[in-house]
């Protein structure tokens, strides 16, 4: 199976991802067609680059022959930029004004507007016009049915879609593509109490983003990868200028999109990952996890435009085969593991916990006899349970015990590949879980639950269904 893996240990953004399919193999003209089918004046400018000693592809968006600029230098000018020659103060909101053409690190941004309101460049209200330049965003839309309120704020989900609707580009590429700005859309909809297609993207929605999401979706096809993987993704620290103000680094949009992703800073005082970063990742990684066992056919490096001196600002992408044979052995993982010692709990409030425990996510919850101090019988409860969990099992313990202390270690454990089968039995199917070895099966057992509604239902007994269930499949084993 031929897979990818993301490594982000420098964070990810837009163009950093771009350069990294160039440089891993995906022709520059693809990308180059992906923009020009967009027709929204941009066009693409690739180099080579040196970030602490890694040679990387660059990625450059040019809109109208203007290259994006970092955040920082954009914020520096937005007043100007914002007034231009016609003068237009700030449109009220209390927003700092955001120039054209930012660097894919300044546009992860977009807002919410319930009211319209005046921005210079904005569109004359008529239906099917050619939009002019927005003083907010700084680009040429193509021609398009529009509502001039709209453009007033920005581009909203419904233009975006029509946009990459009408490109040339595959039906797989399209939908990609709009999951990305969609993520986007509902990180920002949520962090401000707003309906999705409210939010309108007033740098997100900039032609150099889009450029950057569509060409994601569009390289990525054509990788061929049947699953992409990514590292835990290294976000960065210190705080970061938006078009809001000063805010923490991972900004509020990443801190929605990398729920449930692992994350980590390395000490570096800057915005590692952005939220076009982010949205991409959410979109195309299948998993998280660490170097995984693989072949490595091919590798590409993608450059951001900063350059930290000893911590190169690159982002990796390998691609290659896995290993079937490394990927059937077992698999190691780390468990919590959560202790407690009961020597006054009523043993019908104990059977209560255990099914509460599995219940609430434990991998499994058992009981030993144990002597206790002053010589009084007592029990020790066990919970296995993924790292992650373990807080709130811990409480649930607390909660439902009497006990006044849990104790906590991590342990590494190693399980075989297991799947599922179904057989036949005169009373009813039966599912059979079979684990495996190096491809090789090693135990094969009738799944309880199952066994015992049949047995319930059909009046027989339980040892009975489980023994047929394990002859069926034993002579039907071959073809599973």
């Amino acid at each position: 199976m031929k897979i990818a893996y993301l490594d982000c240990f420098s964070g990810m953004s837009g163009d950093m991802f771009l350069g990294a399919l160039v440089d891993a193999g995906v022709p520059a003209g693809l990308l180059e067609r992906t923009v020009a089918a967009m027709d929204i004046g941009a066009r693409l400018e690739i180099s080579a680059v040196n970030r602490s000693g890694i040679t990387a592809t660059k990625v450059d968006v040019l809109v109208h022959g203007e290259k994006e600029l970092p955040r920082e230098e954009a914020l520096a000018g937005s007043k100007l930029a914002h007034r231009g020659e016609s003068g237009v103060p700030p449109d009220g909101t209390g927003e700092t004004p955001v120039p054209p053409h930012t660097h894919e690190e300044a546009r992860a941004h977009p807002h919410s507007h319930s009211q319209s309101s005046s921005r210079a460049g904005a569109p004359a209200p008529h239906e099917h016009s050619h939009l002019q330049p927005s003083s907010r965003i700084g680009v040429t839309a193509p021609h398009e049915h529009s509502h001039p309120q709209e453009h007033s704020h920005g581009r909203g989900l419904r233009e975006i879609r029509e946009i990459i609707q009408l490109a040339a580009i595959s039906a797989g590429a399209k939908k990609t593509a709009i999951a990305i700005f969609e993520a986007l859309g509902g990180a920002e909809a949520k962090i401000h109490n707003s309906d999705i297609e409210s939010v309108h993207f007033h740098e997100v929605g900039a032609v150099d983003a889009m450029v950057d999401i569509v060409g994601a979706a569009v390289g990525a096809e054509a990788l061929g990868v049947e699953e992409i993987i990514c590292s835990p993704l290294n976000v960065g620290g210190g705080t970061v200028k938006c078009a809001h103000g000063v805010f923490p680094v991972p900004a509020p949009a990443t801190l929605e999109l990398l729920k449930g992703a692992p994350v980590y800073s390395s000490g570096i005082q800057a915005e590692l990952l952005t939220p076009t970063g982010a949205a991409i990742v959410k979109t195309l990684a299948t998993r998280f996890g660490a170097f995984p066992e693989m072949k490595v056919e091919k590798s590409g490096y993608g450059a951001g435009t900063r350059d930290f001196p000893g911590n190169p600002n690159v982002v990796r992408l390998l691609i290659g085969e896995a290993i079937p044979a490394l990927a059937a052995k077992s698999a190691r993982e780390t468990i919590a593991v959560l202790e407690a010692n009961l020597d006054d709990l009523n043993p019908q409030v104990f059977g209560y916990v255990l099914d509460r425990l599995l219940a609430d996510g434990a991998l499994d919850a058992f009981a030993m006899p144990v002597q206790m101090k002053k010589n009084r019988p007592g029990t020790l409860l066990t919970v296995l349970c993924k790292p992650e969990d373990a807080n709130k099992l811990t409480q649930l313990i607390f909660t439902e015990t009497s006990t006044l202390g849990v104790r906590r270690r991590d342990e590494q454990r190693l399980t075989l590949a297991r799947r599922w089968v179904t057989v036949a039995t005169q009373w009813g199917d039966v599912r059979m879980k079979i684990a495996s070895m190096n491809g090789t099966v090693t135990n094969c057992a009738p799944e309880y639950e199952d066994c015992r509604r049949i047995a319930a239902e059909r009046h027989v007994p339980l040892k009975a269904v489980m023994q047929e269930a394990t002859q069926q499949y034993l002579i039907r084993g071959e073809k599973h």
